[in-house]
């Protein structure tokens, strides 16, 4: 070895580390970009599993929550019914009525209006008007049209008070009907 000149061992030397640097860098950095690489691919399928499940579950809230407010909204509107029904059956007291009234009422009995009999009550009753509360609702009008209606027996009446009698026996105002019926003429003024 004394036949190589002293300057060109640093050369080799160097040379041989400049290759085994570059190829040991090569290999470190190769290595470690394909793991990242790797991680990051797992990572972004894991968040796309996750962004459809999440997708799937916010489906299925929004359909709960959608039939959860379909009920509600049908449940608010039998309750609101109820609660009319039941209006209309606590304004009713039928001790008030035989009280102050003088005679025993039965809740919605039309007849109970000066100029309504049987058959003009079952008139109103073909016609879906079938308490007090809806009578003393319908206009004028419609009342001497189911009347006209019926034929000339029944268009003679005159029921321009029977909503405002219906009107006093809804409210339960029992002594306030009876004086005025007691000034009506065959329910008339």
């Amino acid at each position: 070895m004394n036949n190589l000149p002293c300057f060109l061992i640093p050369i080799i030397v160097g040379v041989i580390s400049a290759i085994l640097g570059y190829l040991l860098g090569k290999m470190l950095s190769g290595g470690n970009n394909n793991k990242i690489d790797l991680n990051l691919q797992g990572d972004l399928t894991a968040c796309h599993d996750n962004n459809s499940k999440l997708k799937a579950t916010i489906s299925s809230i929004t359909a709960e929550l959608n039939t959860l407010k379909s009920e509600v909204d049908n449940n608010t509107q039998s309750f609101s019914s109820n609660i009319t029904n039941k209006t209309a059956s606590i304004l009713f007291d039928s001790s008030n009525a035989l009280l102050n009234y003088g005679k025993k009422v039965k809740e919605d009995d039309l007849k109970i209006v000066e100029g309504i009999g049987p058959k003009i009550e079952e008139l109103f009753h073909n016609v879906g008007i079938k308490t007090w509360k809806q009578l003393s609702e319908t206009p004028l009008e419609k009342l001497q049209s189911v009347l006209d209606n019926a034929g000339s027996r029944f268009a003679m009446h005159n029921p321009s008070t029977w909503a405002k009698q219906c009107l006093y026996a809804y409210q339960g105002k029992w002594k306030e009907l009876k004086e005025w019926q007691k000034t009506l003429n065959s329910g008339k003024e």
